[in-house]
């Protein structure tokens, strides 16, 4: 089912695809696309394809790399379609847990590892529950609670809600490190005050 809706998706979006992509070239130049390696299902690194929302300079935050249009994408999460092309390879689902971070890996605690046992998502339960805006702990439980609670019934809800979110650009957080620490840093913290 991920296979040939991801296919539909990628057809029906093709126009929509090149249009930004050839936004990217024009403000951003090369490279268009932006993969960076992430933990899968069993916690298997592979690369996520998003589009390309900052620029390359050096010594910079992230927020001051990303670009007005880098952050219309990210409001809008367009930036999110080349990652189609991952669900395609087998290497993601429509929903699911979103791939994390793979220095995050030693930093997860054993319940929350569940979330490793199904493909990482396009959208998951704790996207529509806050996104960035809640904290790790909360998210990671929420990912965990999705892993022991999957349905159909329950995936086709969440894509539902994850349109709406979408087309009225709710809990988007542009720059979420502006919001909250990375979760090494946090429970490294965690770890040193107690």
């Amino acid at each position: 089912m991920d296979v040939g809706a991801a296919a539909a998706a990628m057809i029906v979006s093709a126009p929509l695809m090149a249009l930004v992509a050839a936004l990217i070239r024009l403000s951003m130049g090369s490279p268009v696309l932006f993969r960076q390696e992430r933990l899968g299902q069993s916690e298997r690194v592979f690369t996520v394809t998003k589009f390309r929302t900052m620029t390359d300079a050096p010594g910079l935050p992230d927020s001051e790399r990303l670009t007005g249009l880098g952050a219309w994408l990210r409001r809008t999460s367009l930036d999110e379609l080349p990652q189609l092309l991952d669900i395609l390879r087998g290497k993601m689902s429509f929903v699911g847990p979103r791939p994390l971070l793979v220095k995050y890996g030693p930093f997860f605690r054993d319940e929350e590892r569940r979330r490793h046992s199904v493909p990482p998502g396009l959208t998951g339960w704790a996207q529509i529950h806050g996104r960035n805006h809640v904290g790790w702990d909360r998210r990671l439980g929420l990912d965990a609670w999705y892993v022991d609670n999957w349905s159909l019934k329950l995936d086709v809800m969440i894509v539902l809600r994850t349109v709406a979110y979408v087309l009225r650009r709710r809990g988007v957080a542009v720059a979420p490190t502006a919001l909250m620490d990375d979760l090494d840093v946090e429970r490294a913290e965690a770890s040193r005050g107690a």
